[in-house]
């Protein structure tokens, strides 16, 4: 294609490499162009507006000026092409690979198990590079703020963390520890007289610490690329030439002059100027926003200014915000106290405000003018009084920034053709006292759900309002103020009867409707008044630090309501019982090795589904989803689609050749859509970005049908998609006379997304004949993608091949849907003939998905007065959404887990799987024991409330103690569990801890700690047999080397690296001798989904019994030649015709479940664990801070437990992340609001517990799985209860300091919102309450 006229050529560097393009793209971002042109695949997509730090790569500038060289993380995905003129980009390959040299931070990364799934790594390895660059030894604050941008589902960060600390002033807490099972020496292996590997045993000592102590290689600057010495000279060259880029669509100009940019902004006056692509890349994503002319004014010196006047500071408008962190952070110790106030407060935001990414993109002329209502900054600079130097064609004017030009109210407001130059930071003065508040979801990288600045200044060396600024963001459409309060407090002393009437003129003046985007409406109205009481104590504080003998002390009980949470770097402790002494060095199984793949996550050399290479003639794929929850297709027109110039074409169900997907769940909607999201077709075009921008061109006209949304509508509605089930034993009836008290309640909890970083890929490839197709996909079920595809078709199986290398994540979000995914496509390549890359955006990924099931759990519970529980009924419900999906099994499992750890004598749970017209919701990690363990616990803990018992005691007392049967008579030993209950009352020192956190409580009236300590009965595998048979195939090559297939996908739990120990135990062989290839379903057929925590020991069985096979076979030649090298006896045995290939088969647990009779034996086994944590709240914000976690788990015989405890962790942060912060929110039409990380928060580094203890319980056995071992993949979920309840504890402390004792129930997630309206108090009252159902709610959950 010929470049558009007059088009300079953009240069810059990659990873040490010159690249010149001619005709750059201005609508074109970096991440695109690192993937598909220059096949740098190792940075990934993984959010597309900046939210999860997938795409993080370091950028390094010159500026001409100063001399100097910025090195500084950025999102790829929000950088345009052409901001980059002059730019030297490193990617993950750039920092050390394989091939030459591993860098440290990747080695250790890799070593210290900081890396699961992968594919957030190689952000976390820049991330961090970035760091070292500027800061080569960090301290460990400076360490956590650098990953404040990056998110992981898989790890629970501790190991990140631990991995990164090695580079801090201190050395890594974890490096010579002594204990580790490394430190032990090697042990001559002794030949034996048999043909099979022994059962390997355990040592008798406890191991500590995951991180090896081996000396890890230093740093090596020389590895560093240079910044190139040409792109210095030309920007010494170029400072005075303008650049332009013009695409097919859009002009992007680059002036290096302040009137220049003047004039240009008056000829296009519609045109933004973009300096980081933060707002306007996100504009232009999220909602379609186009600009044919784009600025780009960071080349015009007059923005960089940063100097300091009489009165204040003055910043240049382009300079970013981590460079003004930078600058304050100079300025700050330089000036007395009294006049940094303002610059303390923007420096206090500063730390929470996005991640460090955004903060380098980000500039402050940009977050002032795009004015969203939640950003943080804002409120604080017109609080201070700031004011905006503006400069246009007309001249120069100043512009307050203050509450009216906030509001954009037009005569504050600037003008189109108008530029921010620069921004005046006036110093406070003596008497002024300034401060910022916010509270969001996370305290790091989210937006504020309110943030607010206050500004007070008083008559001199009086407490006499002189002046008074209030503001809010996050309340509105824009940031509010209260000019009104303001003025009618002026000229009066700053006492309680000001606080009171500020409150009450606060909330008259500042209204917020029911309905008001965003929800938490009342929880928002009280921080309207909770902020100004914070503020009210601070300025009192300040006036008493000023004038000690002129103003009392702070009242003692209002001494907690100052100060918010602080995050250190979380610490951790893992300890694992070691190996057997005499085990053989060479022999892996029982020790902590590195993850198989882990090297390659932290050199981007880890190959996903989306980062196979283009394939000749492929097309890309679009889908058009439905925009009602239910409702009738009347036509579907695609001619202005079909019409767009790079579109093929348009597939639908009338393009299927076979089955329009099966019983349950269709490819393509046909006659009635039955949820927003519902695929209806596909647009198929010579690019994703053609083939999106024709989605939108396909009209589609409704007929509407009635919605069931809620579970409560489907309990209205008698919508059911399957029959009751139900367990029973004793008689529940009966009982209930018989006891002294029952209580009844009801417990609501919420569903979450899976947030898997890598989004459902597919790329489909015809094979020319035979009807044969390759299907790459991202799935947990390959077998089940070939069967749909092919019954899609209209062809025979065979004639399918799937392929998964690895998958960014899954936790059963990858089980059902993308085999729909992968058929869709597979259409697009039968009528096309082209291969089909199909790779979802995250918002469209968690649109048409669905997740975990939301809860309604309904209790009726008879107990005696001692505590103990005698009878309990259950109804649990669910929320299926539109089709059966998997919920069969979650509800199965809900039902059949519904006890948990406790012996109820007359016990009774039914479950009803709901009919909605939401989109599916389908397995999730833990697999609906979350929501019915989580809702036991409630009651129990309620019948504790009821009698004012100490909760463990009641848990204790009612908990299994002796051998016995389940509600569904299957044989259950506890005596681990109750183990490692004690245990974990012991390690965590309970109950000392329990009383200082009494004490505290007593001192502190608007802080709270909490403590809760949770025991865990968890049933693994699945309650038929054929759901864990594997299959396996082992080759010997005559080299020696072994290749090993098995059924079972590699998500990231470790399940290849598990097999591969396993391998080499049974082989007796160094690891390094095997190989184990991507799942495909031509060796390995009909193999069942990689799910339930059980696959990898089932996977591990047939692999085991490949492996033996193969040995008994070898033996012969084994024992002729006892001394022999494994070369020697490969080749010996080839010349034998000895079949140095075998397949492997492991049948299945056996387990059995007859609903009928309520009997069986479901499960193959149980794990058992329990888990203390301790928190605080702040009882003002409903903010709360995870301080200390100990988990005690029956691992039984680990065969990795690095593995395990990073299975362990993860778990628990996945499992803290559903109960606190993650929200799914849907219209009250059904459309879902939560679609990417700015709306949905996962748990990040900030959440982590500063102290996360994990204790592998020793000596314990389980016979039926191989060497012992137990799967831990899912049971982790469940120990983030403990911080649910612990939360609850710190609640139930400040609701009883306020007289109020009653029994209460909080609904998960208990999120900001819920825990600071459960801490009622005076200004929980003051606000104006809302009647349901006399207006229209924003938002509803599903329950």
């Amino acid at each position: 294609m010929a470049c558009p006229p007059q088009s300079d050529e953009l240069i810059f560097f990659v990873n040490g490499r010159k690249v010149i393009e001619r005709c750059a793209d201005p609508e074109e971002l970096l991440l695109n162009y690192l993937r598909k042109c220059l096949r740098l695949t190792g940075t990934k997509y993984g959010c597309g507006i900046g939210g999860c730090g997938a795409c993080t790569v370091m950028v390094s500038t010159y500026d001409p000026d100063s001399k100097k060289i910025r090195h500084f993380p950025a999102n790829s995905c929000l950088l345009p092409l052409c901001s980059l003129h002059g730019a030297a980009v490193t990617t993950v390959e750039g920092v050390g690979n394989t091939k030459t040299k591993l860098h440290p931070i990747q080695e250790r990364l890799a070593k210290c198990h900081g890396s699961q799934c992968g594919f957030c790594t190689p952000g976390m390895v820049m991330s961090m590079y970035s760091l070292l660059r500027n800061h080569p030894e960090p301290t460990m604050e400076q360490i956590s703020a650098a990953l404040d941008g990056n998110l992981c589902r898989c790890t629970g960060y501790r190991p990140i963390i631990d991995s990164f600390s090695a580079f801090s002033q201190g050395s890594c807490p974890l490096a010579g520890s002594g204990k580790c099972c490394l430190d032990q020496e090697d042990v001559k292996e002794k030949e034996k007289e048999e043909d099979l590997a022994p059962e390997p045993k355990r040592g008798d000592q406890m191991c500590s610490g995951l991180c090896p102590p081996e000396d890890f290689q230093p740093t090596d600057p020389t590895q560093d690329y240079i910044f190139p010495p040409e792109l210095m000279r030309m920007a010494e060259e170029s400072k005075q030439r303008t650049l332009v880029f013009n695409g097919e669509r859009t002009t992007w100009i680059s002036p290096v002059a302040l009137q220049e940019l003047l004039g240009l902004k008056a000829k296009y006056p519609n045109a933004p100027l973009v300096v980081g692509n933060t707002s306007i890349g996100i504009d232009v994503k999220k909602l379609g926003v186009y600009y044919p002319v784009i600025l780009h004014p960071v080349r015009v010196p007059d923005l960089h200014v940063v100097y300091r006047t009489d009165n204040g500071l003055v910043i240049g408008a382009a300079i970013h915000l981590a460079q003004l962190r930078d600058i304050l952070l100079n300025v700050v110790p330089e000036l007395p106290s009294e006049k940094t106030k303002i610059y303390c407060t923007l420096l206090k935001q500063l730390r929470t405000l996005a991640g460090e990414q955004i903060r380098n993109l980000a500039s402050l002329g940009g977050h002032i003018v795009s004015r969203g209502s939640p950003w943080d900054l804002n409120p604080v600079l017109a609080a201070g009084k700031a004011i905006l130097n503006m400069a246009s064609t007309d001249g120069t004017q100043q512009i307050p920034l203050n509450g009216e030009f906030l509001t954009r109210l037009p005569e504050a407001d600037l003008s189109p053709k108008e530029v921010i130059v620069s921004v005046f930071i006036p110093f406070s003065k003596k008497d002024e006292f300034v401060s910022a508040f916010r509270q969001a979801e996370r305290r790091k990288n989210a937006l504020s759900v309110t943030n607010s600045a206050m500004q007070v200044r008083f008559q001199p060396g009086t407490d006499v309002i002189e002046d008074l600024t209030v503001l809010y963001g996050g309340i509105g459409c824009t940031t509010v103020s209260a000019p009104v309060t303001s003025r009618k407090l002026r000229g009066r002393k700053w006492n309680e009867q000001t606080l009171e009437d500020a409150c009450r003129l606060i909330l008259e003046e500042i209204q917020l409707s029911p309905s008001a985007l965003g929800g938490k409406v009342e929880y928002r109205r009280t921080l309207l008044v909770s902020f100004f009481f914070r503020f009210y104590l601070e300025v009192l504080q300040s006036l008493k630090y000023m004038y000690p003998s002129k103003y009392p002390g702070l009242p003692k009980e209002n001494l907690s309501a100052l100060g918010e949470f602080i995050d250190h770097p979380p610490q951790g402790m893992q300890e694992y019982q070691d190996v057997d002494p005499q085990q053989p060095p060479r022999d892996p199984v029982g020790r902590p090795i590195m993850h198989q793949s882990g090297i390659k996550h932290a050199t981007g050399e880890a190959v996903y589904t989306d980062d196979i290479g283009p394939i000749d003639g492929q097309l890309y794929m679009a889908v058009v989803t439905s925009t009602r929850a239910h409702a009738k297709i009347l036509s579907i027109d695609t001619s202005e689609a079909l019409e767009t110039p790079g579109v093929v074409t348009v597939v639908s169900a009338a393009d299927i050749p076979g089955e329009n997907g099966d019983e349950n769940e269709k490819v393509f909607a046909e006659d009635e859509v039955i949820c927003f999201g519902h695929i209806i077709c596909g647009v198929v075009a010579e690019t994703y970005e053609l083939a999106k921008e024709a989605t939108r061109k396909v009209k589609i006209q409704y007929q509407d049908l009635e919605a069931i949304l809620t579970i409560e509508d489907a309990i209205r509605h008698n919508s059911y998609l399957l029959e009751e089930k139900k367990i029973e034993q004793g008689n529940v009836d009966k009982a209930f006379h018989t006891v002294d008290q029952i209580i009844e309640g009801e417990c609501h909890i919420g569903g979450q997304k899976h947030f898997y970083l890598e989004t459902n890929s597919t790329v489909v490839i015809p094979r020319k004949e035979d009807n044969e197709m390759i299907v790459y996909v991202s799935t947990q079920d390959a077998s089940n993608v070939q069967q749909l595809v092919a019954s899609t078709l209209g062809v025979q199986s065979n004639r399918i091949r799937c392929h998964m290398t690895r998958a960014g994540g899954a936790f059963g979000g990858k089980i059902t849907k993308p085999s729909f995914f992968a058929a869709a496509a597979a259409v697009a390549t039968h009528k096309t003939g082209c291969p089909i890359r199909f790779i979802m955006e995250r918002d469209y990924d968690m649109f048409i998905t669905g997740g975990r099931h939301p809860f309604l759990g309904k209790y009726k519970v008879g107990f005696m007065n001692d505590g103990k529980i005698q009878a309990a009924d259950l109804v649990y419900y669910i929320n299926a959404g539109c089709t059966k999906d998997i919920s069969e099994m979650v509800i199965d499992f809900m039902v059949l887990k519904s006890f948990n750890a406790y012996d109820i004598p007359n016990f009774r749970c039914c479950g009803r799987t709901c009919k909605t017209n939401l989109p599916s919701n389908t397995a999730m990690r833990g697999f609906g024991f979350p929501q019915s363990g989580l809702c036991t616990e409630i009651w129990v803990e309620a019948v504790a409330d009821k009698l004012g018992l100490p909760h463990d005691k009641v848990r204790e007392m009612n908990m299994y103690k002796t051998v016995t049967v389940t509600p569904y008579k299957e044989k259950i030993d506890p005596q681990n569990m109750v183990i490692c209950w004690k245990e974990c009352l012991e390690r965590s020192d309970y109950y000392n801890r329990r009383k200082a956190i009494e004490e505290f409580n007593k001192q502190n009236y608007w802080k709270k700690k909490g403590i809760a300590v949770i025991p865990m009965l968890f049933s693994n595998g699945a309650n038929e047999t054929y759901y864990h048979q594997a299959a396996a195939l082992v080759n010997i090559y005559l080299d020696g080397s072994v290749l090993v297939h098995c059924g079972g996908s590699e998500l990231g739990q470790g399940l290849y690296t598990k097999v591969l120990q396993v391998a080499s135990h049974e082989l007796k062989i160094p690891l390094s001798y095997i190989h184990i290839f991507e799942r495909n379903t031509a060796p390995i057929p009909n193999a069942l989904t990689t799910a339930g925590a059980v696959s990898t020991e089932c996977n591990c069985k047939a692999v085991q019994n490949a492996c033996q096979i193969l040995r008994k076979r070898l033996w012969p030649v084994i024992k002729k030649n006892p001394q022999g090298k494994w070369e020697e006896w490969i080749k010996k045995a080839f010349q034998e015709s000895i079949n140095l290939s075998a397949a492997g088969y492991f049948p299945g647990y056996p387990t059995n479940m007859d609903w009928k009779t309520g009997e069986g034996h479901a499960f193959p086994y149980f794990v058992f664990g329990a888990s203390c944590s301790e928190v605080e709240i702040d009882c003002l914000t409903g903010d709360h801070k995870n301080h200390q976690t100990d988990i005690v788990m029956d691992a039984c015989y680990s065969i990795n437990p690095a593995i395990n405890i990073g299975q362990i962790e993860g778990g628990f942060m996945q499992g803290l992340g559903f109960l606190t912060s993650e929200e799914v929110k849907f219209s009250p039409e059904g459309q879902q609001y939560t679609l990417g990380p700015d709306t949905y928060k996962i748990p990040a580094v900030c959440d982590v517990p500063e102290q996360l203890r994990i204790y592998l319980l020793p000596n314990t056995r389980n016979p039926i799985a191989i060497y012992s071992s137990k799967g831990l993949g899912e049971a982790g979920v469940f120990m983030a209860s403990s911080v649910f309840f612990a939360i609850k504890d710190a609640v139930a402390a400040a609701r009883k300091q306020r007289g109020l004792n009653d029994i209460f129930v909080l609904d998960s997630p208990l999120n900001v919102a819920r825990i600071r309206m459960a801490c009622a108090d005076h200004f929980t009252e003051m606000i104006p309450k809302d009647e349901p159902g006399t207006y229209k709610p924003w938002a509803i959950d599903g329950t």
